[in-house]
């Protein structure tokens, strides 16, 4: 029973303060969406296949104290060579907060883990939007939001050992 006593006090916490790290999403909502059918009615005719391209970006700001905006944007267009037959434009956020937290792992969790988290409710978002425009509902892929932060990460490692100036920022 007297070794429970010392494993408490060598965590050192004054009031029941929790000192433990830790992150999540606390909210998370349609910031901007945008859907466009520049070419409707005549689109609903096109028989040609579509070129279906879609653009990603991720974005962090801090808002107050430990919480910050993570911010998914996503592009998406359907085009032929008659024209384009859709366009969206989504920004996806999510309120995130973090105690505790290393710089790194706070990097790491607005950049790769929380995209990860938002992605399928942006995902869903994209899809209904493309339905009620009138067209065939577009499923995204899911995305590896960790992959890609580490590939990143590394690139700019590369960047800074070969010299080429400033690490780019994650945009």
């Amino acid at each position: 029973m007297a070794d429970e006593g010392n494993v408490i006090s060598d965590l050192n916490l004054d009031n029941g303060e929790d000192a433990a790290p830790a992150a999540g999403i606390i909210s998370q909502y349609v910031k901007d969406l945008s859907v466009e059918s520049p070419n409707s009615p005549e689109s609903f005719s096109w028989q040609e296949q579509p070129q279906i391209d879609v653009q990603f970006n991720i974005g962090a700001r801090a808002i107050e104290g430990e919480v910050h905006e993570v911010e998914l944007k996503i592009m998406c267009s359907s085009t032929t060579g008659a024209g384009t037959a859709w366009a969206v434009e989504l920004s996806y956020c999510g309120l995130v907060g973090m105690r505790n937290l290393e710089e790194g792992q706070a990097h790491a969790f607005l950049f790769a883990e929380a995209p990860r988290i938002l992605f399928p409710y942006a995902r869903r978002v994209i899809s209904d939007a493309v339905r009620d425009a009138g067209f065939a509902p577009l499923m995204l892929e899911p995305i590896d939001f960790n992959g890609l932060y580490l590939q990143q990460l590394q690139a700019q490692a590369q960047q800074a050992e070969a010299g080429i100036g400033e690490p780019a920022g994650h945009a």
